[in-house]
């Protein structure tokens, strides 16, 4: 019957009759169905018919029914076309899904695989460049910084004047010193003329010519200490310490450290290996060395030490102090200047690499 109705009706709900049915149908209208039909087709927003929708009844349909028929049925004409569209976009997806699936699962393969390629471990670290074998200069005597012969990284030759230390107080004591020597060997002198006739000054010659001698000790022990006020450099390097006014005028106790002297071929590389990014190195491990000022133009070195034990970096954050040599001597690699230093450990698989941190904070929050 629907399919003797569908040509029949416009786009529009109208009532059908037995009359427009062929003679086949219309004759069993009476025996089966109600004498008024009313027809609803199902369109699309663009006007294409999707289905049509039949109700039946005893009674008449009126003018009433038919517009809000329409007004319902074109709500569901427009949710049949979404849910048919949305079926259909789905079905295609799934389609080309199923037609793809051989990709799929070789890209997966591929990913699996992936993990067990053997790959260098590495890891960056904040570094800079000192002297291995850096000579400590180191405060002679107590006393105050008077000045600095050297500026910080200025280049000194041996037995330079480095620094001096205020020597107004040696001074006054050896000038004090002086007159008290000169006045003890008077006294020796009239002890020895005494003593040609008296037993009593010839009894106290010896202890004023011991006076003598303990004056002249006094005396020349000040001349040291004043010897000792101009500081000067043991060997030829480059003087490396921080601004000159922070020394001036500070009072330093004897051995305390003031500035290093450094030699510029005997340039290394200090890293401070965070501990959460620390792994296995051995001695002679690579290191390269990115500076600030030359990003572009790494330095190769290897691993000479390394601290068993962490210790606070300048940044305050836990770390491990290793140190490193240059595998050529290098002009731009001057003490004091920073950057970054990739160390590389032994070949471990790209999954290690990828998983490690994670698996160690689940550990971490786990307790396994």
């Amino acid at each position: 019957m629907a399919a003797s109705l569908w040509p029949r009706i416009g786009n529009a709900p109208r009532t059908i009759s037995a009359a427009e049915l062929p003679a086949e149908l219309a004759e069993n209208w009476n025996e089966w169905w109600p004498r008024h039909v009313l027809a609803c087709p199902l369109l699309a927003p663009d006007g294409a018919r999707l289905g049509m929708a039949l109700y039946v009844r005893d009674e008449s349909w009126t003018e009433q029914h038919t517009t809000l028929f329409a007004r319902l049925h074109a709500s569901y004409g427009y949710s049949l076309w979404a849910i048919s569209n949305q079926a259909g976009r789905l079905t295609q997806w799934w389609r080309r899904f199923g037609a793809q699936r051989r990709w799929w699962r070789l890209l997966a393969l591929a990913a699996v695989l992936a993990l067990f390629v053997p790959v260098r471990q590495s890891v960056l670290a904040p570094a800079e460049v000192i002297a291995l074998e850096a000579q400590a200069i180191a405060a002679p005597m107590d006393g105050v910084v008077k000045s600095f012969s050297v500026q910080p990284n200025q280049p000194v030759r041996k037995g330079e004047v480095i620094l001096t230390l205020d020597d107004t107080t040696l001074r006054n004591r050896r000038e004090v010193g002086a007159k008290a020597l000169a006045v003890a060997r008077a006294d020796a002198l009239l002890s020895t003329q005494k003593a040609f006739d008296s037993d009593q000054a010839k009894g106290e010659l010896g202890t004023m010519q011991g006076r003598v001698r303990e004056r002249e000790a006094e005396v020349a022990y000040l001349d040291e200490m004043l010897a000792r006020v101009e500081v000067r450099a043991p060997a030829d390097g480059v003087a490396i310490y921080g601004d000159p006014n922070d020394w001036i005028g500070r009072p330093v106790v004897t051995g305390e450290r003031i500035l290093l002297l450094a030699d510029p071929k005997d340039a290394g590389v200090l890293v401070w290996l965070p501990v959460a990014d620390a792994i296995n190195l051995n001695t002679g491990a690579e290191m390269r060395l990115f500076l600030h000022v030359a990003p572009l133009s790494p330095l190769a070195a290897r691993l000479t030490q390394t601290s068993y034990q962490a210790a606070l970096s300048p940044d305050g954050v836990a770390s491990y102090r290793i140190r490193g040599a240059f595998d050529r001597p290098a002009a731009e690699a001057r003490v004091g200047l920073k950057g970054t230093a990739k160390l590389y450990g032994r070949r471990v698989f790209l999954g290690y690499v990828l998983f490690r941190r994670p698996l160690a904070a689940a550990r971490e929050w786990t307790g396994l």
